[in-house]
């Protein structure tokens, strides 16, 4: 015997079920693409053209050709036959074309400008990482230099294996000759392998 309360959800799982008609996403399987009412873009690409246009906008080349299409515009519309002119006097056309172009120019240089603070964010980023490593490698070589100095000033050096063996070459010819104020006592049996001078 089934106890009352796990039938009545089994009953209300079972009706909810048949009762929505509604089919359920599923998760191993990639949502259909909807419908926008908005262009897309890709903001990199738009991005690129944007510098493209930003960096065309900056050349001589741009300023000699918007200034000879001035000049054309002006001799026609100046000299031109009166039905062949377009844009009469007050060039009020051109004011608006112009107006047009650096109404979208401007956006377009802000928005390159803005991707190349974003690129200068990054690169200084990099470089203080960089700096920071440069400082810690410079730290450790100091380190292991100043260790090495240390140790080296507890090696005996040249000069003073030098000494020592024209001491103990002194001391075995005073030996040989027999008058050395120490026999008995080998110079190796010395206290540190040095002179009572030496210290």
């Amino acid at each position: 015997m089934v106890p009352e309360r796990e039938t009545t959800t089994r009953e209300r799982a079972t009706s909810g079920a048949t009762a929505s008609p509604r089919a359920r996403a599923r998760l191993d399987q990639p949502r259909a693409p909807r419908r926008r009412l908005l262009p897309e873009w890709d903001p990199e690409s738009f991005g690129r053209l944007s510098e493209r246009v930003a960096r065309f906008l900056g050349t001589g080349r741009f300023i000699v050709w918007m200034t000879v299409v001035i000049i054309l515009w002006v001799v026609w519309n100046v000299s031109a036959p009166s039905g062949l002119r377009f844009d009469e006097y007050p060039f009020i056309f051109l004011t608006l074309m112009l107006s047009l172009q650096a109404s979208y120019a401007a956006p377009l240089i802000l928005l390159a400008q803005n991707r190349q603070d974003d690129r200068d964010r990054v690169n200084l980023e990099q470089d203080r990482k960089q700096n920071e490593r440069s400082i810690a490698d410079t730290e450790y070589l100091t380190r292991e230099i100043a260790a090495l100095r240390i140790g080296l000033g507890e090696v005996a050096t040249r000069d003073w294996i030098r000494s020592e063996l024209q001491d103990l070459v002194r001391d075995l010819e005073e030996r040989q000759n027999g008058h050395h104020p120490d026999r008995g006592v080998f110079p190796a049996d010395r206290s540190a392998g040095r002179d009572v001078h030496d210290r």
